[in-house]
């Protein structure tokens, strides 16, 4: 295999201190200490080091951050959705976490639904996917990573992101489900619509089933999805791999990822 005949997309968002990338109570904060600033970490190895002993007086550059496992680009484990998983089966059981996820469901071949015209707060159903995916002339495969491409990925940046983007409706979520999807992605801030459209969907129907209607399919099947994708539009509909090994945090509910995707590999 040729290496230089790859083509590597990044769909990553970075980590940031100044985008309203997440709401204000579960942003991240990154302190940056600078080479000028850490010689002291050094003198608790070598106690008798001056700062001009090294070259340029200049020790380590190092960070110090302030997360969740959902800030950023990351991979949601069915823990996140609920307590137990595969409800649909007949026989329920413990939803596995993070570090527990197969590493296969991670490295497969991925296929883009482009749902950048449907307005912000629209829940996506099972027909949109149906649509969607006789467009692009495509049919799901076990364990296809299907990504969605919303007008969310487009507003990175601006203060609306979080309130940008439609979401995928527990119909829709389900119909990649049963086909055997094990993980999914999009680039708006949740797999499902922006909590404020769904606020006044509940406020005028009284119907609190439609709260987290797309993460809570998860309780019937148990699956994965990334959030917080970036740079979709670059992506073409299928013939790329997604790579998004999620960091191992032990019995936690997300990891964040370097999602990539890979032309040239299928």
């Amino acid at each position: 295999m040729e290496f230089s005949s790859l083509q590597f997309i990044d769909i990553s968002m970075p980590l940031e201190n100044d985008i309203k990338s997440d709401p204000e109570f579960s942003r991240p904060t990154i302190q940056y200490l600078k080479h000028d600033e850490t010689v002291s970490r050094i003198q608790n190895f070598f106690p008798d080091l001056k700062p001009e002993d090294l070259p340029d007086a200049a020790a380590w550059a190092v960070e110090k951050i302030q997360l969740t496992t959902h800030n950023g680009t990351h991979l949601d484990a069915p823990y996140h959705f609920h307590p137990t998983m595969n409800h649909a089966s007949g026989k329920s059981e413990r939803a596995i976490t993070i570090d527990e996820i197969p590493l296969d469901w991670c490295f497969r071949p991925g296929v883009k639904l482009d749902f950048r015209h449907f307005e912000n707060g629209y829940v996506v159903s099972a027909q949109d996917v149906i649509d969607e995916l006789k467009r692009i002339n495509y049919e799901l495969k076990q364990n296809d990573i299907v990504l969605v491409n919303t007008s969310a990925g487009m507003r990175y940046g601006y203060d609306d992101y979080v309130n940008s983007g439609c979401g995928m409706g527990r119909e829709a979520t389900l119909y990649l489900l049963e086909r055997g999807v094990k993980l999914t992605g999009t680039d708006a801030w949740s797999w499902d619509a922006p909590f404020s459209y769904t606020f006044e969907k509940v406020k005028e129907t009284g119907n609190k089933k439609l709260i987290w209607e797309g993460h809570k399919a998860g309780r019937e099947i148990g699956y994965c999805h990334l959030e917080k994708l970036h740079n979709l539009e670059a992506l073409p509909s299928s013939g790329f791999i997604v790579n998004c090994f999620p960091v191992k945090i032990k019995a936690a509910s997300a990891g964040w990822t370097r999602a990539v995707a890979i032309i040239g590999l299928s």
